[in-house]
């Protein structure tokens, strides 16, 4: 039997009620919450006259600009298909089968958000060019879904190295395959199960628990919240939920997108400062094209790259994290930030 003094540093094991699955929190593992400051992710060792994004239009007509000025010769935003894309808006075919396997091919949209500032990455933008970035994932998240090959949007980000990211410029990706990827379906699965059987979002009902709760809240403004969620898979997981109930992205009001972009911008700002510009990624989940997913919620997903996976969590997929989600969300709520 532990003793009392000892009792903080038991593990404990908690389950995501959306999907079911389950996490490790183990404290006696880890550090103090402020000693995941490493070294910043920022990639500082490219140059404006190396870089392919300070003139996005040589090579590739753009899907949609944002302009400067009315003369059009000062741009502040532009989508482009990427140049080494994953997926490519080809003629589609069926999915067919080669034995007990399945194949289909490689059809959909691949393509990059780009700011204009070769220097400034989401935090510092003004408050008009980050809303100007989350009405062009809007934007261009209505027209793909629009085309008949595509069956999902999935719109991503990767900051630093460890994330992904190959290149210092702002840019976020765009992927749009013709089928849902698993763990989007496993989650909107678990959704409506749920909604079957309650009648109720299963979302909406974490949502009011974590704002009357506090515990894990970051950040709130009249239309967005940002918390650490509960079964946190990564230490300082964030996750920035509407408070009024949307299925789609797609279904985010002109008017509300200052918020997002807000919720956002505190968010990553507040890595910044608690964790010392740290390498992560963020995405969006939302509904797929096809059926009725009035259950779902959409939300965002932002995962800072506090720990590398090893055999555990690689061989049953059940990650352990070193910080409760309560001292993580304490943590980042108290790094001061602007605004």
């Amino acid at each position: 039997m532990a003793s009392e003094k000892n009792k903080k540093d038991i593990s404990e094991i908690r389950q995501d009620p959306v999907k079911g699955e389950w996490v490790i929190i183990a404290t006696a593992r880890g550090k103090r919450p402020h000693a995941f400051s490493g070294t910043p992710a920022t990639i500082a060792d490219q140059k404006k006259e190396s870089c392919p994004f300070e003139d996005p239009f040589s090579e590739r007509e753009p899907s949609l600009v944002f302009w400067n000025d009315k003369s059009k010769k000062d741009w502040s935003l532009v989508v482009i298909q990427n140049k080494f894309p994953a997926l490519e808006p080809v003629k589609a075919e069926k999915i067919r089968k080669e034995g007990p396997y399945h194949i289909a091919k490689g059809v959909g949209f691949h393509e990059l958000v780009i700011a204009r500032d070769h220097d400034k990455f989401i935090p510092d933008l003004s408050k008009k060019d980050a809303e100007i970035l989350v009405l062009a994932y809007n934007q261009r998240y209505r027209e793909i879904l629009k085309n008949r090959s595509v069956e999902y949007v999935f719109i991503l980000h990767n900051h630093g190295r460890d994330a992904g990211a190959s290149l210092r410029h702002l840019h976020s990706q765009i992927i749009a395959p013709s089928v849902v990827p698993t763990d989007v379906q496993r989650s909107i699965d678990a959704s409506e199960k749920y909604f079957s059987k309650n009648k109720k979002c299963i979302h909406c009902k974490i949502l009011k628990y974590e704002l009357k709760d506090k515990k894990r809240v970051v950040y709130q403004n009249k239309k967005f919240a940002v918390f650490v969620p509960f079964a946190s898979k990564m230490a300082f997981e964030i996750n920035i939920f509407p408070k009024e109930h949307e299925d789609s992205f797609g279904d985010l009001k002109r008017e509300d997108m200052k918020f997002f972009a807000d919720a956002l911008q505190k968010a990553l700002q507040k890595l910044r400062v608690a964790l010392n510009d740290p390498a992560f990624n963020f995405f969006i989940h939302s509904s797929p094209k096809s059926g009725n997913h009035k259950h779902y919620h959409w939300h965002m997903e932002i995962f800072p790259k506090t720990s590398v996976w090893a055999g555990y969590e690689i061989g049953t997929g059940m990650p352990i994290s070193a910080v409760r989600p309560e001292d993580a969300a304490k943590f980042l709520r108290g790094a001061k930030v602007q605004g």
